[in-house]
């Protein structure tokens, strides 16, 4: 094989059968159910990345995600934090802290294309005893997450919901280390979400606990307060992502900077 070949054929890992396609990543009945709240504030701070900044209230979104239609990637379910930010522009953005998947393909693909912070795990979002909309994730036989939310119980302005999908920033830190152990690419990473069409989109009371575990500390960020929820049914594409900012390259070009 010429190394001409290599480059027009280089994807994701492993090279000879990549774990998902090349995209564009499309996602229909993509099934969201989150849980906002205000959590330690110092606690926040110590994890965002520069030049991101908390918000003044401090807030978290736990999400249970159901994809059970989408290009690229399959069908599967996904759970995790995502960290409410002002971004460099002074813009409200989003910064993924954490994911659990059940499935490799848009872990591995996720992970090496935009820099999601992916693993795997147990994920289910599903609907209990008729009346409750039920998250719950499990890392190996250990609960880790459960929240709860009274099922399609307010609606929510589909208009006002599919803009904001839109208009966020969102935020993640690439890293991808050399061969010797040091990094190769450390990146934070900017996406949005396009052609987003909200197909349904409630609010109601909820109810979200954290548990403990080493391998997937979701509780280092503890429920202070639920200040919001949503339970939201749309078609979206997943855009490929641009760097915001290269890490590397500007510690470099910093005349006190001793990486090398």
């Amino acid at each position: 094989m010429k190394a001409s070949e290599i480059l027009d054929n280089a994807t994701f890992m492993p090279f000879t059968a990549p774990p998902c396609s090349n995209g564009p990543y499309e996602f229909f009945d993509r099934e969201y159910f989150i849980i906002t709240y205000r959590t330690d504030p110092e606690k926040l701070r110590a994890i965002v990345p520069e030049p991101l900044q908390i918000t003044d209230n401090a807030l978290v979104s736990y999400e249970f995600i159901r994809m059970p239609n989408s290009t690229g990637f399959g069908n599967y379910t996904e759970s995790g934090q995502v960290i409410e930010v002002i971004d460099a522009e002074g813009r409200h953005a989003n910064y993924t802290h954490c994911m659990f998947l059940d499935d490799f393909g848009p872990t591995a693909g996720g992970r090496e294309l935009w820099g999601f912070p992916k693993k795997m795990a147990s994920p289910v979002l599903t609907v209990d005893n008729t009346d409750t909309l039920l998250g719950t994730l499990d890392y190996g036989s250990v609960r880790v997450a459960t929240g709860t939310m009274a099922y399609k119980y307010d609606e929510l302005d589909k208009a006002t919901v599919k803009a904001n999908m839109e208009k966020t920033p969102n935020y993640l830190l690439k890293l991808i280390p050399h061969v010797d152990g040091t990094p190769r690419i450390c990146e934070l990473v900017r996406y949005y979400l396009t052609d987003v069409e909200v197909k349904a989109a409630y609010t109601g009371p909820a109810t979200l606990q954290l548990f403990d575990h080493v391998m997937a500390p979701v509780s280092k960020l503890p429920v202070l307060e639920i200040v919001k929820t949503s339970h939201i049914i749309a078609n979206l594409t997943l855009a490929l992502g641009e760097v915001a900012v290269d890490y590397i390259a500007d510690a470099q070009a910093r005349p006190d900077s001793n990486f090398q």
